[in-house]
C-alpha cells in the first residue's frame, strides 16, 4: 500500500515539475500590441460596435450547423442496421433522409444557398 501512495506522490510531483518548467520555458518576454489586443471576427474592437453586420453570415452559419447536426445522425445509421428490425430501420432512415431532402430544397428554394444575391 506504501508503496502505491510512493509512486503516486512522485508521479504528481513530477508532473508539477514539468509543468512549471514548460511553463517557465514558454513565457515570451516580447510582447507586441497586436498580438495582446482582441480580435472579434475581423471586426476592429476600437471602433463603434453599432456596425452593420451581414445577416447572410449568420444563416449560413445556421444550415451549417443543421446539416453538421444531421450528419452526424446520419453516421451510425449503417451501424445500427445490423442490430435492428430492417422493416424498421428502413422506415426510419428514409423518412429522416425525406427529411433532410425536403429541409434542403426548401433552402435552396427560398434562395440561402444562393451567396451572390
Amino acid at each position: 500500500m506504501s508503496t502505491i501512495m510512493t509512486m503516486s506522490t512522485m508521479t504528481i510531483m513530477i508532473s508539477t515539475i514539468v509543468m512549471m518548467v514548460a511553463t517557465l520555458i514558454s513565457k515570451k518576454t516580447h510582447e507586441e500590441r497586436e498580438k495582446s489586443s482582441p480580435f472579434e471576427c475581423g471586426f476592429d474592437p476600437k471602433n463603434s460596435a453599432r456596425l452593420p453586420f451581414s445577416s447572410r453570415f449568420f444563416l449560413i452559419a445556421v444550415i451549417f450547423l443543421i446539416f453538421d447536426v444531421e450528419i452526424a445522425l446520419l453516421l451510425p445509421m449503417p451501424i445500427t442496421m445490423t442490430t435492428s428490425n430492417m422493416k424498421s430501420w428502413m422506415l426510419i432512415s428514409s423518412l429522416f433522409l425525406l427529411i433532410l431532402i425536403i429541409g434542403l430544397y426548401h433552402e435552396w428554394n427560398q434562395g440561402s444557398l444562393e451567396w451572390s444575391n
